[in-house]
C-alpha cells in the first residue's frame, strides 16, 4: 500500500538512510528480514477486503471512460485505460533500457493513481503487488488466484507453444508455462484488451495503436518467478550504489523487472504493451517501492542521480539524461523535467510506501 502524505518538511525525516548494507543473505527468511529492516520506519500492512473491491471497481470504472486520444493518434483506444496503454507503447524505446526507466514509470503510475481518483472516485492509493511473497507459486497468490478481489485468474491451461518476443534489439523465447489462455475467473473475465500486441506475433498494425480487440491471456510462470525471491531483491538493492549500475541489474533479462513480468505472461511479455493487463500497474508500484527503498539507503547521493541516454541501449543516439531533461507523457499530462520526479516526496509527489 502507498501512504499518502501531508508534504511540507518530511523530506529528511523520511529521506534519511534506514539501514547500512547487509552483509550476503543465504537464505529467503533473511533476505526477507533485511526487506523489511530497510523498511524499518514503516508499518507493514495489506489492502482489506474492502479496498481491494475499491480499487478494482476503480479501474473498472476507468476501463469504461471515453479516451482521451483522437482516432486519428491512436485508432485503437476505447477508454481512458487505454490511454495510458497507448502512452506506454509509444514512450517505450525511450524509457526501457535508457536513463529514463525510472522517472517515466514513476510519474505514469502516479498519473494513473490520479486518474482512479479524480475521475472514479477512488479513496485509495495504488497498491503494489510483492512477489517475494508469491514467488513459489504465483497462482496461489491473493493477486492472482481469480477471487472477487483479485486481479482477475491465470491465464486458462490450453496447450501452447513459446512465445517469441523481439524488442530492442533483443530476441528472447519465452517458454510455455501454466496457462496460456484467456482469464476464467475474478473480476477482468469480461475486460477487453485493445492494444497491442507489438513484441510478438500476431502484431498489431500502427505500431500497436491500431483496434485489436481480445480476451486478457495470463501464463503464470514458476520459472520466471523464482527471479523475485527476497534474496532477488536483496541483491538488487545492496549491489550497486549509483543508478546506473543499479537500473543495468533491476532491468535485465534476469532481473526482477523480467521477471515480475514475464511471470505473469502473455500480455506481460510485450514491453510495449503490457500496460493493457491491470496488474501492469501493481507491478510497476512495486517496482517504484524498490527504487524508493534504494534512494533510502543514502538519499543524500541516490536521489538526484542520473545517467545514461534517453533511447533504449543508446539506440538511436541521443543526449545524455540531465535533471533538465523533459520526459513525454502524451495526452495524460504536460512534459515534466526529470528533476521533478527524482523523489517520491518532492516535486508532485507526496508518498512513501507501507
Amino acid at each position: 500500500m502507498k501512504l499518502n502524505l501531508f508534504c511540507i518538511c518530511l523530506l529528511s525525516a523520511v529521506g534519511n538512510v534506514i539501514d547500512a548494507v547487509p552483509a550476503k543473505n543465504n537464505t529467503q527468511a533473511d533476505a526477507s528480514r533485511q526487506i523489511t529492516r530497510w523498511q524499518k520506519q514503516y508499518s507493514q500492512g495489506s489492502l482489506s477486503r474492502q479496498s481491494r473491491i475499491d480499487y478494482i471497481d476503480a479501474v473498472q470504472c476507468l476501463q469504461q471512460k471515453p479516451a482521451v486520444s483522437s482516432l486519428s493518434d491512436v485508432p485503437g483506444a476505447r477508454s481512458h485505460f487505454d490511454d495510458f496503454s497507448a502512452t506506454h507503447i509509444i514512450q517505450t524505446p525511450h524509457v526501457h533500457f535508457s536513463g529514463l526507466f525510472f522517472y517515466f514509470h514513476r510519474y505514469l503510475v502516479w498519473l494513473y493513481e490520479r486518474a482512479l481518483q479524480e475521475e472514479c472516485g477512488y479513496k485509495g492509493t495504488q497498491p503494489y503487488w510483492d512477489w517475494t511473497l508469491s514467488w513459489e507459486d504465483p497462482r496461489k497468490s491473493t493477486v492472482f488466484d481469480g477471487s472477487p478481489t483479485s486481479m482477475g485468474s491465470n491465464g486458462r491451461s490450453i496447450p501452447h507453444g513459446p512465445n517469441n518476443i523481439s524488442a530492442f534489439g533483443l530476441s528472447l523465447e519465452i517458454a510455455p508455462a501454466t496457462g496460456g489462455g484467456c482469464i476464467y475467473q475474478g473480476p477482468f473475465v469480461n475486460y477487453t484488451v485493445n492494444l497491442g500486441p507489438v513484441a510478438f506475433a500476431p502484431i498489431d498494425g500502427d505500431g500497436g495503436l491500431d483496434y485489436n480487440p481480445r480476451c486478457l491471456g495470463r501464463d503464470l510462470s514458476l520459472v520466471w518467478s523464482n527471479q523475485t525471491k527476497p534474496t532477488d531483491v536483496v541483491r538488487t538493492i545492496s549491489s550497486c550504489a549509483d543508478l546506473g549500475c543499479f537500473d543495468t541489474v533491476l532491468e535485465a533479462i534476469e532481473g526482477i523487472h523480467a521477471g515480475g513480468h514475464f511471470t505473469i505472461g502473455s500480455l506481460n511479455d510485450d514491453a510495449y504493451a503490457s500496460a493493457g493487463d491491470p496488474a501492469f500497474w501493481l507491478h510497476h508500484s512495486q517496482i517504484d517501492r524498490i527504487w524508493t527503498i534504494w534512494q533510502s539507503l543514502d538519499a543524500a547521493n541516490r536521489t538526484n542521480q542520473v545517467y545514461g541516454t534517453s533511447t533504449a541501449f543508446n539506440n538511436p543516439p541521443s543526449p545524455n539524461v540531465t535533471l533538465d531533461t523533459s520526459i513525454n507523457f502524451g495526452v495524460l499530462a504536460p512534459q515534466q523535467p526529470v528533476s521533478n520526479l527524482v523523489s517520491s516526496i518532492d516535486g508532485p509527489f507526496c508518498y512513501k510506501y507501507i
